[in-house]
This record gives structure tokens, sequence and C-alpha cells, in this order.
């Protein structure tokens, strides 16, 4: 007796989740490598190409995307979304065992919040639209509240990544995460209009010659070259438990988000079903708070100057460390 499509699509998100939790491990223990042979990621280096390492938790982590992709064709997404949130729990395990990371008490509570919170939200949501054709997608992606959308989230990446990241990208994780999630909202939708159009071509419809394919396409390169080049300064400089659960939330946030104002899911809703995702964001919020308050600190990079407060002034550690041995010779 064959397996249902449910099921099917249960294994195939659930396999999606361990290939993912993994691949956030896989490429943090690149980068480490990497940044002892070279530049870290985190301050600007690409040396991490050259690790096989990295390149095993990238192809992993698409091997990943693809099954859950492909679940997406068995299962509803009310079914294979939250499994998405298993990706968490096994990052941080891996975490533990591999990077000998640890999240605090009070961090444990955070994730299970976030997982709580995010499962809330899609369980409420409402349901997809099925799109016939790329022009149908172009045609909901240049209506009005879509196109401030975009100009809204291009101006705070922008602002992101010209002002705030080279004052407190080193110290706020919110920081490279906020860049990748909100780009990735965007990537959502160029990946689903290239879905459609392999979709229909496959079918005998060719979307080839559309020029909406194209910039589909040109837009879904550009958006997850952005993506990954900050997910791996976002891995390079914090720790892997955290940012995966965080990544995770904010990502799903924005792309929901993203989602209602495109395609204006909440006007076919009643005001419970409502009520519940605006309770699912604040709990979500809650729990990124919690964890981003509790999470461990890196040990600072070799080369780098940690600074104390000595007086009225700061001072390096070497600086301090003369100061109290002249004290001493005083006494």
């Amino acid at each position: 007796m064959g397996l249902s499509d449910n099921a099917k699509g249960l294994i195939l998100a659930m396999a999606s989740s361990a290939f993912i939790g993994s691949s956030f491990i896989l490429k943090k223990k690149g980068l480490k490598r990497a940044a002892a042979a070279g530049t870290r990621a985190g301050v600007g280096g690409y040396t991490y190409l050259l690790e096989p390492l990295w390149w095993a938790g990238m192809v992993t982590m698409i091997v990943g995307e693809v099954a859950n992709f492909v679940a997406y064709v068995y299962a509803p997404a009310v079914l294979v979304t939250p499994l998405g949130a298993l990706s968490i729990i096994i990052s941080a395990i891996l975490a533990h065992f591999m990077l000998k990371e640890r999240i605090r008490k009070m961090g444990i509570v955070g994730c299970v919040t976030c997982i709580v919170g995010s499962v809330v939200i899609v369980i409420h949501a409402p349901q997809e639209r099925t799109l016939d054709s790329v022009q149908e997608i172009w045609t909901l992606a240049t209506q009005p509240a879509f196109l401030v959308y975009v100009a809204a989230t291009l101006s705070i990446v922008l602002a992101l990544i010209l002002h705030f990241e080279p004052r407190c990208g080193q110290t706020n994780i919110l920081i490279y995460l906020g860049i990748c999630s909100l780009i990735g909202s965007l990537t959502v939708v160029s990946i689903k209009a290239i879905g459609i159009a392999i979709k229909l071509t496959l079918e005998g419809i060719s979307q080839i010659a559309y020029p909406q394919t194209w910039f589909f396409l040109t837009v879904a390169a550009i958006c997850v070259i952005t993506q990954l080049n900050y997910l791996n300064k976002a891995l390079d400089t914090f720790n892997a438990a955290i940012v995966s659960p965080i990544y995770y939330v904010m990502f799903t946030t924005l792309t929901i988000i993203a989602s209602v104002i495109m395609f204006k899911d909440w006007s076919g809703q009643n005001v419970s079903s409502i009520a519940s995702e605006i309770c699912g964001f604040i709990i979500v919020l809650s729990g990124t708070i919690i964890l981003h308050a509790t999470r461990d600190q890196e040990p600072a990079p070799l080369g780098t100057v940690t600074w104390y407060v000595h007086g009225d002034s700061l001072k390096s550690i070497e600086e301090e460390h003369l100061i109290d041995l002249q004290n001493g010779d005083e006494e």
C-alpha cells in the first residue's frame, strides 16, 4: 500500500528541516576554518569560498530547500511550513555537540516561544491564491500597495547596509539577519514566478519569451546572493544556535507580511483568524527579544583589542595591566 500525498509531504518536510538545520552548522564550521586561514567573512573576507566544508553546507542547504519545495507539491502549506521550525531544534542540538555552543535556560524558553508563535501564524495564515502565469504575478507585483512595500524594504536594506552595518553589524545580530530576511521576502515572490514559469513551460505553455520571466530570474539571483553573503557574516560573527531561530522567525514573519500585501489574503479572513495571526506576531517578537537578550557572546577574534573602563578613560587590556603593575611598584 503506497503512501498518501500528505505522508509524502510530511516526510519531505522533515527531511528538509534536517538538511537545512545541518547546513547552518556545516557552514559555521567551514567559516571558522576559513577565518583561521584568511580574512573572516564577518569583516568582508571571502576565503570561505575555498573551504570544502562550507560548500558541503551549501549543498546540504540546497538539498533541503529542494525537498521543501517538492513537499508543497504533495501537502498543504499548513502541514509543511510549521515543520520548518524543526530546523531550529536540529541546528541547536548540532551546535551544542559539534561547535560546543550553548543556549542559556531563558534562551531555550525564547526558542520555544518563537516556534509556538510561528506555528500560530502558519495555522491561521490564509490560503495562497492559485496563479496560472508569470504575467499574473507581474500584475500583482506592480500594484501600488506592493510597490510601496518593495520601496520601503529596499530603503531599510540600504540603510542597514550603508549606515548601521559599519557601526554595529559586529555587535547586533539583527543587522545582518534583518538584511537577509527583508531581501528574502522579495526572493519568495521571484522564486514563485520562476516556479510557475518552469511548470507551465514543461506543460507546453512556454514562458521563456516573456521578459517578466527573465526579470524575476535576475531579481531572484541578486536576492539569493545578497542573502547568502549576509547570512555568512551572521554565522561567522554570532552563535549559530541563535542565528538559526531568529533568522527563521524574521524571514517567516516578513514573508507572510509580503504575501498579505501582495495577494490581499486578509480580505477573505474573519476577525478571529486575523486576531490569531496578530497574537502570533506578538509571541514571535517576544521570543526574538528573549533570544537576543540571552545569547552567548562569541569570543573576540584574534587581533581584536578589547577595551576596559578605568576611571574616566578607556584603556586597552595591555595599558590596564601596565597601570596595575605601576601601582603595585608604588606600594
